[in-house]
């Protein structure tokens, strides 16, 4: 059976780009070297063609540094070719890398969509709006509370106060007019240091004396009677 109908031969895979660049690479490399060794070469006959003389022995040198700059030109092409071919291969791997990310980001962005459309189906607007309404009316309910707490007990709710500040307007005048002000209605005056230190000064030269004790007996300087003018002379 398989000389008639033959031996299925196995494919092998295509060499991938970096395979290729890979393989390109080493060829470029090895021609690099030969393309040195050759160079060598020309500067050792270089050397040669400087210290011959002109005749036989200079051509056969000068034949011989043409043949591997010859073989040198050919190389350098390979080269360049090489080069070449490497720079469209790292092109292409370049462009396949950019395919390759770009299917990653969309698969990326595929899981992330529908996980997200997964999440919105359990959050709604109206639910969120209907929850703000319902935390707004119980902060407002609270609010409430707190001032009907913090009510004083005994305060009428209907007191009018234009109609108590009269009521303490006319009770200040009447205990002006009565006592005088207050000292918790008086204004805050500052202390007089200076006059609550100050002691009084002590009396300068003759005292005075009072008016109704003058007019009824006279004294001398030392505060004695005064002895009057006629009994002195007489």
């Amino acid at each position: 059976m398989k000389r008639v109908f033959g031996i299925k031969k196995e494919t092998q895979p295509a060499p991938s780009v970096q395979d290729a660049s890979d393989r390109i690479n080493k060829r470029g490399e090895s021609v690099e070297e030969k393309i040195k060794k050759l160079d060598a070469e020309l500067a050792r006959y270089k050397e040669q063609l400087k210290k011959t003389r002109p005749g036989p022995a200079q051509e056969a040198v000068k034949a011989r540094a043409m043949r591997v700059l010859k073989q040198k030109r050919m190389y350098e092409g390979q080269r360049d070719m090489l080069y070449n071919q490497t720079y469209n291969l790292d092109q292409v791997s370049f462009a396949a890398e950019g395919i390759k990310d770009a299917q990653q980001t969309m698969a990326a962005m595929k899981s992330a969509n529908k996980e997200l459309k997964g999440m919105m189906k359990t959050v709604s607007i109206q639910d969120v709006d209907n929850l703000q309404d319902e935390m707004t009316d119980l902060m407002d309910v609270s609010n409430e509370i707190q001032e009907t707490l913090g009510r004083s007990y005994g305060v009428p709710d209907d007191v009018d106060e234009e109609e108590l500040m009269g009521e303490l307007d006319a009770l200040e005048a009447d205990m002006e007019f009565e006592e005088g002000v207050p000292s918790y209605l008086q204004p805050d005056k500052e202390p007089d240091l200076d006059s609550e230190l100050n002691m009084p000064s002590a009396p300068m030269g003759h005292a005075s004396m009072p008016a109704g004790r003058a007019n009824a007996q006279a004294e001398d300087e030392l505060g004695l009677p005064a002895v009057p003018r006629a009994s002195l002379r007489g």
